[in-house]
């Protein structure tokens, strides 16, 4: 979250933030209420301090029998704690109003954050790989799911609802060497591998900054008090909350989770297969590090390459996006997306993304280090998407496709499918003459 001191001195440009960012944030609002909490805060500490010395003096007047002499003074303090119990209701309600507000303030966004309405105006940073041809009938995902009986989206949709599908047989076991990969991978460059909770208090999502803002995309367990987690960075920047940690190198974290998310707001979209769904896995790198903009850029783009890599080993054609100002959500300062190409979308379609959030996000969770002086600072936080499950089996099934209809497995996942080099489609079973 920001400080008070930095909104006052910063108004405009956090105001304008939450313009670009489609925040509904009024900075003037907050600052009136500001205002109003700091004369409350002076009018009761000074009432209090009147109080407070005629009490003392009250005490020897009575001990000394002097009644008629302490009496003005009790009546008055009797008039101090009405004034008192009307001005702190007053500073309550106004220390709620600039709390609540705080919570919506924005981030601050990194001075090379392309402004925009929306994903449309991302910007391209970098290509890599060559999205391929097909000399014979494209299949998407789906179809060849089918084929190799690996996704049932119909079964899905009939136990659970929409957006809902089983994995089986080698869609299964793809789903689960994909993340297998992304883990290694972490782990072999210094990254703890976590299995993390999925259900959270409230307040996790609040301190890690996807409540409020993102209230209506997380299932609720209203019976548990708890929620639904739609990635472990939640639960992974959690796990240091009100800590001071040693953060003289990075702290790198590496999450595999279930997660859930409702998708409102995207009824209509991509309604045809796995690439928005209300359960998915994925793993997910969060890294804590000092608070210099200089280190946490420098790791942001060591997050991004690691995803980069990634895909690399699966073989894919991507493009990196530095995400719009429109497409970022409250607490990033930096960030960037990155677009898998999928043939049958003729497109490329999100599967990673990269964020700094320099400290914001450690302030509300309370994680701080001592600098070299000894001073307590607080960290600043990163997140990515190393892999996330099933959408990337969208691009690694249509990309590696076959005419015959079998599916070319890159080298690197082999090991984690049992050594085979392709996928091919059961044959239906001949009936005997």
């Amino acid at each position: 979250m920001l400080t008070m001191q930095f909104i006052r001195e910063n108004a405009a440009q956090v105001q304008q933030t939450a313009i670009n960012k489609h925040i509904p944030f009024q900075v003037e609002k907050l600052l009136e209420w500001d205002i109003t909490r700091r004369n409350l805060l002076l009018q009761t500490e000074s009432l209090r301090a009147e109080r407070n010395k005629l009490s003392k003096e009250i005490a020897p007047l009575m001990k000394e029998g002097r009644k008629e002499t302490a009496e003005p003074m009790m009546a008055r303090v009797k008039e101090l704690n009405e004034d008192l119990g009307r001005l702190e209701t007053e500073l309550q309600e106004a220390e709620r109003n600039v709390s609540e507000m705080l919570m919506l303030a924005p981030n601050i966004v990194s001075p090379d954050t392309p402004v925009g309405e929306d994903d449309n105006d991302n910007v391209e940073v970098r290509r890599v790989g060559e999205v391929p041809s097909f000399a014979f009938e494209l299949r998407d995902h789906v179809t060849l799911g089918e084929m190799h009986d690996m996704i049932d989206i119909p079964r899905g949709v009939k136990t659970a609802g929409t957006r809902n599908y089983y994995l089986k047989g080698a869609g299964l076991y793809l789903h689960l060497a994909v993340q297998r990969l992304a883990l290694d991978y972490l782990a072999a460059r210094g990254f703890t591998p976590m299995d993390v909770p999925v259900m959270v208090r409230p307040e996790a999502l609040n301190r890690t900054g996807f409540f409020p803002t993102g209230q209506d995309q997380t299932f609720e367990l209203a019976d548990e008090g708890k929620w639904l987690v739609g990635t472990s960075e939640v639960s992974l920047v959690s796990y240091y909350s009100d800590e001071i940690v040693d953060a003289a190198q990075p702290i790198r974290l590496a999450g595999m989770s279930a997660c859930y998310r409702r998708e409102i707001g995207s009824a209509g979209r991509d309604v045809r297969g796995l690439y928005r769904v209300h359960q998915f896995a994925k793993v997910e790198q969060v890294v804590l590090c000092k608070n210099d903009p200089a280190v946490s850029e420098a790791l942001l783009q060591e997050i991004t390459g690691h995803a980069e890599s990634i895909l690399q080993l699966l073989e894919l054609p991507y493009r990196v996006m530095s995400v719009c100002t429109g497409d970022m959500s409250q607490k990033t300062h930096k960030q960037y997306d990155i677009e898998t190409w999928m043939p049958s979308r003729a497109a490329y379609g999100e599967t990673h993304s990269s964020s700094n959030l320099l400290d914001f996000q450690a302030r509300r969770s309370n994680i701080r280090y001592r600098d070299e002086d000894g001073n307590l600072q607080y960290c600043h936080t990163l997140n990515n998407t190393a892999v996330a499950s099933p959408r990337i089996l969208i691009p690694l099934l249509e990309n590696h496709q076959q005419a015959d209809g079998s599916i070319y497995i890159p080298q690197a996942l082999r090991p984690y499918m049992g050594g085979v080099d392709r996928l091919v489609p059961p044959q239906p079973e001949r009936s005997e003459a």
